[in-house]
């Protein structure tokens, strides 16, 4: 009995889908509707995606970050030289030939116009001092030389020189009444770094009358263990007023805000265009399901249960759904993935260049959703495929 009825329900599937090119004019219709939600959401989630992917990227659990306590970003945050001489004593700090890894590091932002609209925006500047590229050991130079101290000199991050004007080799800039050389461009492994500019903490604290204040200290720890002893050896020091985090929790942070808005608004979009797919897929399954009577009523004469014919019609909805979605998914990938941009990252108010994610994740959900929307417009047809009279389907042909 069971075998009997697995085999009606896969022949009624195969005569269903058999007949779709017959009704190929409200199949497609409803196809597009379900590809238009899924590029729309898989186009609006690969910003997040992407976004924290930069971020992310080169965060590590055995760098500690020290900001000012009760700060939950560097720019509001402030380290005084001092404090970071003492940080540098804690329990579980590593040690070089040349001492503590420790780097203060000043940061602040300055206006750039965007090479695509000539507005200007926040970039990044970063001070650093010379343990912090052990730290930030992916940044390397690919064009032009490292800057030199104390000369007014810096480097600007490979995504930055991309999406903000006059940041070229060369160039030379004012900022705060200081002229400022870019001398080369460097890269991080795709990293946050490469959204910034990059010069010597002295020089930088000098030009903006910073005194010998900083915003955070990296710390590069023994190994990923000793985090737990630093920490309690930094904050229960009275002489500091500190707050510590990991540095690939803090930059995990820092993605939440635009993370969050992005998801609901993908969310609230995905939802009002899968409303009108439920309805373009209702429309074209009754519409099946109207052009299928004399053959759903000539199968139930002949034995086929109404299970079957139910879930035929489900099933081409869901086909639909499928074929939909990945088309949708397919096109989202052919525009979007790489596609490069910036956005303000919410937490420090300034530009974050990044390329666009269409991930393999992305892309099965995106899938997934459509088959969901299919499911729930064929629902209905469906249930009247296998309420449809049989006597009166007959007698109506």
């Amino acid at each position: 009995m069971f075998v009997n009825r697995i085999l009606q329900i896969l022949s009624v599937i195969r005569v269903s889908l058999g007949s779709l090119p017959e009704r190929a004019g409200t199949a497609i219709v409803a196809t597009i509707g379900f590809a238009a939600v899924v590029l729309v959401f898989t186009g609006m989630l690969s910003i997040r995606e992407g976004f924290a992917r930069v971020v992310q990227q080169n965060g590590s659990p055995d760098v500690a970050m020290v900001m000012r306590g009760g700060s939950t970003a560097e720019l509001n945050s402030s380290v005084s030289l001092e404090a970071s001489r003492i940080i540098a004593q804690a329990a579980g700090v590593a040690k070089d030939d040349n001492g503590p890894i420790v780097s203060p590091e000043a940061l602040l932002v300055v206006d750039a116009p965007r090479r695509s609209t000539g507005s200007d925006s926040n970039v990044p500047f970063r001070g650093v001092t010379t343990p912090g590229f052990i730290i930030h050991d992916k940044v390397r130079v690919i064009e032009g030389r490292m800057f030199a101290e104390g000369k007014g000199e810096v480097i600007v991050g490979r995504q930055a020189a991309a999406q903000f004007a006059g940041l070229e080799v060369g160039k030379e800039l004012r900022w705060s009444g200081f002229l400022w050389r870019v001398v080369g461009v460097f890269e991080a492994n795709g990293g946050l770094e490469e959204s910034e500019i990059w010069t010597d903490a002295q020089t930088l604290q000098t030009a903006f009358d910073r005194g010998t204040y900083f915003q955070s200290a990296y710390v590069k720890l023994i190994n990923v263990d000793a985090y737990h002893a630093f920490k309690d050896s930094v904050t229960t020091n009275p002489q500091l007023n500190v707050t510590v985090q990991r540095h690939d929790e803090y930059l995990q942070a820092q993605t939440e805000l635009l993370s969050s808005f992005v998801s609901i608004a993908g969310g609230v979009i995905a939802l009002l265009m899968g409303l009108g797919a439920i309805l373009g897929a209702i429309n074209a399954m009754y519409s099946a399901v109207s052009s299928r009577s004399l053959e759903i009523a000539t199968l139930r004469a002949r034995g086929f249960g109404r299970l079957p014919v139910l879930i035929s019609v489900m099933a081409e909805a869901m086909v639909l759904g499928i074929v939909g979605g990945a088309i949708g998914g397919m096109i989202a990938w052919l525009a979007f993935d790489g596609f490069q941009s910036s956005t303000l990252n919410f937490a420090s108010f300034s530009q974050v260049a990044f390329q666009f994610a269409v991930t393999p994740q992305l892309l099965v959900q995106g899938t997934a959703l459509a088959l969901l929307l299919g499911l729930l417009g064929g629902f209905f047809p469906a249930l009247r495929a296998a309420r449809l009279p049989i006597a009166a389907a007959l007698r109506g042909h």
